[in-house]
């Protein structure tokens, strides 16, 4: 009797296992659950719910030039993108640095052809950011909403939309085709805008400022640069480092927080290792560091020794950079992405060097960059 029992709880429990595995199945593709699922947007999705966003961004520079009558005056136009965002239950509009950088009398046009004077409230050349606000009325405005940049992942589709040459308002697609960019532009200061998304999207001139868009709707990015005689290369802001800046934009008229080293660095390569006979391909040399900078008040060591490989002058024999806090550190942009994410003026961080063959740790102290001016209009 008791063995039939035992039969039957077995075959009632695994009728019940079926039931439930079946149960779930069917339950998960019901459309009753549609009202929960997360649906990737297509990008017409995408456009239908962000165009009226979007603004074009006017304005003039003048520039002194050598005619033939002599010094003039040269007047000339300037065109850019910014979409709309709220923050502390105020409406703003978000764009470059480098659109408003020199401009006066900045104008900001909507999609529906509404144009206002702009005031810059806040402005970051070294992340290329600048804060917009107009007056009109609240009808005006369609915010995009910022979603995080740290859950993009490389081969995520993308849209971008701006404004490039004047064409109101044009939307592109393609994916992420990395993360953690490290690039130069002529408006920071000398120093490199780390942690950049890096795209496929095409872009022109004019797409500067524009919403860099997920299949979720929301706005991972903003484009900054496109690179010359590239096709599919692309960068844009990540949204974190957006949501990082606003409150200091808003408040200060800036943002006082990017972390300062104080040194010349560059990429180990195989090359490199060859030349200062190491075995160390990897990791960020330290070339020279500036006296009185942080590098340098912390012990760190620049090179001695100066060579030139593949046509490049180097400074050999500094310090390697391989981690940072523990975090390896593999080339420049890792870095530089590193103390952007993690690190603000006046942190203490750990940094693993190897030095004449020696793995080390030394605390370094990071500074602030030296404020620059910011567009005043």
């Amino acid at each position: 009797m008791k063995r039939k029992l035992d039969s039957y709880r077995r075959i009632t429990a695994g009728l019940l296992l079926v039931i439930v595995i079946l149960g779930s199945i069917a339950l998960y593709y019901s459309p009753v659950l549609d009202v929960f699922r997360t649906r990737a947007l297509t990008p017409a999705d995408i456009y239908d719910k962000s165009a009226a966003s979007i603004v074009t961004v006017r304005g003039f520079v003048a520039q002194l030039a050598l005619t033939d009558n002599g010094p003039a005056t040269i007047i000339s136009g300037v065109l850019g993108t910014g979409f709309v965002i709220t923050y502390d239950n105020s409406y703003y509009i978000l764009t470059n640095f480098h659109v408003l950088d020199g401009v006066v009398n900045s104008t900001v046009t909507f999609s529906n052809g509404d144009a206002y004077q702009a005031q810059v409230i806040g402005s970051d050349g070294y992340s290329d950011l600048a804060i917009i606000s107009v007056k009109t009325t609240v009808a005006e405005f369609h915010p995009l909403h910022l979603g995080s940049s740290s859950t993009v992942r490389v081969g995520d589709p993308i849209v971008a939309i701006g404004n490039p040459f004047g064409l109101s308002n044009t939307i592109t697609v393609g994916i992420v085709s990395q993360v953690g960019r490290t690039i130069q532009t002529g408006t920071s200061g000398g120093f490199a805008i780390a942690d950049t998304l890096q795209f496929s999207a095409a872009i022109n001139p004019g797409n500067s400022g524009g919403p860099l868009i997920a299949s979720n709707g929301m706005v991972v990015g903003m484009t900054t640069a496109v690179v010359s005689d590239s096709q599919g290369l692309g960068f844009a802001i990540p949204a974190d480092t957006i949501s990082r800046e606003l409150p200091f934009l808003v408040k200060n008229g800036t943002y006082d927080r990017h972390p300062y080293l104080g040194a010349q660095l560059t990429d180990m390569n195989y090359e490199l290792s060859q030349a200062m006979r190491t075995n160390v391909t990897w990791g960020v040399l330290i070339q020279s560091t500036v006296p009185g900078g942080p590098a340098n008040k912390s012990g760190l060591k620049g090179g001695t020794e100066y060579a030139t490989i593949e046509q490049q002058r180097y400074i050999l024999g500094g310090d390697i950079i391989t981690s940072l806090d523990g975090n390896t550190v593999v080339n420049y942009d890792a870095l530089t992405a590193y103390l952007e994410r993690h690190v603000v003026a006046g942190q203490t961080v750990q940094m693993g060097i190897i030095r004449s063959g020696n793995v080390i740790v030394i605390p370094v102290e990071v500074g602030a960059r030296p404020l620059r001016a910011f567009p005043q209009q």
